[in-house]
Order: C-alpha cells, then structure tokens, then sequence
C-alpha cells in the first residue's frame, strides 16, 4: 500500500487557531465597504475615459448621469455585494468580483444615453460579457480601485483557509 500523500498545506504556525471565521467576516466587510466606495468613481471614471477615447467632450448633463449612475450602482451592487458576502462561505453561489463586473450596465447605459458607439472588441470578450460593449467590466477588484487590491487578496485567501479548514474537519481535502 503506498504511503498516505502528505497534507499539502500545512498549519505554518503550530498552537491555536485565530477565529478564522471572525477574520473572514471582517474581510468581507472591507472588501464590501471598498466596493461601494469605488463604485461611483469607477462608473464616472468610465464613462469620462470612453467619452475622451471617442473623441466627445464630456458635457455637464452626461456627467451628472455619470455620478448619478454611480451612486445608484454603489446602492444596488453593494447591498448585492454585502448580502453575498453575509452568507456562510458554501452558500455563496458566486463571487463577489462577479456581481462588481454587472456593474457594467451603469456607465454602459449613461454612454448609449449619450450616443457613444461600442467600442470594437476581441471575441473572447464578446463572448464572455456580451453586455460590455464598451469593454469596461473590470477583471480583478484592482480594476475597480487600485486599494481594492489588497482587500480582494485577502477577502480571498481568508475564504480559502475557512474552506480548507472546513474541509479537513469533514475528512476531505
């Protein structure tokens, strides 16, 4: 019989475990927090720079458009957002990062309001967010905002330990 394969990841500080499920809360509520202050910058941000890439100045009207979009995409996306995240971690049926990439409809609807036209895309994009039309949704929380990197790391890697440990305890790896 050959030898048990060994744990891959083991515990780097031997003792007690800190409340991993108390840092992942804490973790979700940052990162939450920094999504639904990113928002309203990142939708305005868009539309400014799709607007600049087309060559249209940004008049007054479209950019009160902008603002007001973003603060009803940092009302609707977050409260998606914390909702999410206030589930234990095998309920959570996706990521966070999904729900932040629909935000896309917010500046996408302020730009056709405004008669911009899409932007040209690869297909992968197309196919992957048909919706995105002007090539905005955001790959990582960085995307969003350049603080959200660290957030989003570690709302991850504090998701992982809690799954990990969670795991071992019901005999799996």
């Amino acid at each position: 019989m050959p030898d048990p394969v060994p744990d891959p990841v083991p515990d780097p500080v031997p003792g007690p475990v800190p409340d991993a499920h108390a840092a992942l809360v804490d973790a979700a509520r940052v990162l939450a927090d920094g999504v639904v202050a990113a928002l309203p910058g990142w939708v305005e941000r868009c539309v400014v720079g799709v607007l600049a890439d087309a060559g249209r100045p940004v008049d007054a009207a479209t950019l009160d458009a902008a603002r007001s979009a973003g603060r009803v995409a940092a009302d609707e996306v977050g409260a998606r957002v914390r909702a999410l995240l206030s589930l234990d971690v095998d309920a959570q049926p996706t990521g966070p990062l999904a729900l932040v990439r629909s935000a896309v409809r917010y500046p996408t609807d302020v730009l056709r309001a405004a008669g911009v036209p899409p932007r040209a895309r690869d297909r992968v994009a197309a196919d992957l967010h048909p919706e995105d039309i002007y090539d905005l949704v955001p790959s990582s929380f960085a995307d969003l905002d350049p603080a959200l990197r660290e957030p989003g790391i570690v709302w991850g890697a504090t998701k992982a330990h809690v799954v990990l440990r969670r795991r071992r305890a019901e005999g799996r790896r």
